[in-house]
């Protein structure tokens, strides 16, 4: 094993340098940078000896070095901004990135916003200024304009999940309204007519579409949408199991839930359980989530594709980086009902006196 660098006095420099690597691959430093900034004009025998010496060396480039060197200021980074990676949504999403990525031999920079949007320009500042090749976003604020001064002009950016507002970009998302009305049509289908829906943050774009097609689809059959029965701004489980709690200990309580997200159906599970109406209350939530096919009755769902959504973003962002400048596009992912069980569920499933649970 070649010997780590060292000073005149024989000290060790701690870090090894380009020049070391020359000098332990017997090449010229020339050759060095091809390897290191992955050119082909290489000879297979120098690139082996060269990489050979990096692994010796445990040489380390300095990435901000390397891209003042390239010809095309790349840096082989993009950036991920997503509402909560911690999701189940969000977590198969940014796979399919990283898939996409790593096969571009690109690394990704990934942060949470958390409905913030103060958060997001932030981390779109920050990861620009970082020199990020392109942005995937989510989007949280109701205007992206910001991003034409926050980064640089050449600089690509795709919306995923939700559209952006202030500049022109490839957008990447769900068929929401469709996917709601199919939900809430099964719901009639299967005899309801007081069905509640359960909604995000109404200035979330996506809960506004769900809600559409929840509207829609009680329209379509004649049935007029009570004002009682639509409850937004719902955005986590605990929000939404205690909801649940208070719409089913109503005088009139309703006979099916439509949950717009999975931490609200989660919620809604959790309500149902503790009141022993699991079984009696139809449920179709929107997202799937896991274990849901596991629960007794399994939760019908309308899945979206987090996968194919970014893996669709990340190949259409790593086509604008490559230089593709047509007009940007917009990709609907389709939703899909995945029948389980909860959603089948048909009123009066139990008699009144079995239902069963504790008083608010």
């Amino acid at each position: 094993m070649r010997e780590a660098p060292t000073t005149p006095d024989g000290r060790g420099t701690g870090r090894a340098t380009m020049n070391d690597v020359a000098r332990a691959a017997g090449v010229s430093l020339k050759t060095v940078s091809r390897v290191v900034n992955g050119e082909q004009n290489v000879s297979p025998m120098r690139m082996a000896q060269v990489r050979e010496a990096i692994e010796a060396l445990n040489y380390r480039p300095d990435l901000g070095a390397i891209t003042l060197r390239r010809s095309d200021r790349r840096t082989g980074t993009v950036a991920l901004l997503l509402e909560d990676v911690g999701n189940p949504f969000s977590s198969a999403l940014h796979r399919a990135v990283e898939d996409e990525a790593r096969a571009h031999g690109v690394q990704v920079l990934t942060g949470s916003l958390d409905e913030d949007p103060e958060r997001e320009r932030e981390l779109a500042r920050a990861f620009t200024m970082r020199r990020a090749d392109g942005l995937i976003i989510a989007p949280v604020s109701s205007d992206q304009s910001y991003l034409a001064t926050e980064i640089q002009a050449d600089t690509p950016v795709v919306f995923v999940d939700r559209p952006g507002h202030g500049i022109p970009a490839d957008t990447v998302l769900s068929t929401n309204v469709i996917g709601a009305t199919e939900a809430t049509r099964h719901l009639i289908a299967h005899g309801h007519r007081r069905i509640a829906y359960l909604g995000d943050y109404t200035r979330i774009s996506t809960a506004r579409h769900r809600q559409e097609g929840y509207l829609a689809a009680l329209r379509e059959a004649g049935i007029d949408p009570e004002p009682a029965l639509i409850i937004p701004d719902l955005h986590t489980t605990p929000m939404a199991e205690s909801k649940v709690m208070e719409v089913l200990h109503r005088t009139n309580p309703p006979t099916a839930l439509f949950t717009s997200q999975n931490l609200i159906t989660v919620g809604a599970v959790r309500a149902l359980r503790r009141l022993g109406l699991h079984h009696a209350v139809a449920l179709i939530g929107f997202d799937d989530f896991p274990l849901a096919d596991l629960l007794e009755p399994a939760v019908t769902v309308v899945a979206q594709d987090p996968a194919m959504m970014g893996s669709i973003a990340a190949q259409t962002l790593f086509r604008r980086i490559d230089g593709d400048d047509s007009p940007p596009g917009e990709y609907w992912i389709p939703t899909t009902l995945i029948r389980r069980g909860s959603g089948e569920l048909r009123p009066g499933s139990y008699p009144p006196h079995e239902r069963r649970g504790e008083s608010l």
